[in-house]
């Protein structure tokens, strides 16, 4: 079974994506903000990263090159969840290195979409 770590600050949010996740089989953890995270990972390595972009104090950007550090995360593909539909947003989502991008308010069909491009599903 695929799993999945959840990374926003918006307890609603975070918890609306990992309910639609568990409808599509993928077992997922909570991290409501990128100390939590940090937290979750110490201890947890998931298959996929849900990671919002707009957190404050540590952006999901500062996270992702946190990520990287990790030699069991390298390979954890990352999909960034936003609510900025900006061009320059999405070129920023590539340069740092993650598998998607989904926009806010997320759908059941765009999150299955957004597994199926990283490869699950």
């Amino acid at each position: 079974m695929t799993t999945a770590l959840v990374i926003d600050d918006n307890r609603e949010t975070a918890d609306s994506i990992a309910a639609m996740l568990t409808f599509l089989n993928v077992e997922n953890q909570v991290a409501y903000g990128p100390r939590a995270a940090m937290m979750v990972l110490q201890e947890y390595t998931p298959d996929i990263i849900f990671l919002d972009i707009s957190m404050p104090g540590v952006d999901g950007f500062e996270v992702m090159g946190y990520l990287h550090r990790f030699p069991q995360l390298q390979d954890v593909p990352v999909i960034f969840v936003t609510a900025d539909t900006q061009p320059e947003t999405a070129g920023k989502v590539r340069k740092a290195g993650a598998k998607h991008m989904i926009i806010k308010p997320i759908t059941l069909d765009g999150l299955e979409a957004a597994l199926q491009k990283a490869g699950f599903g």
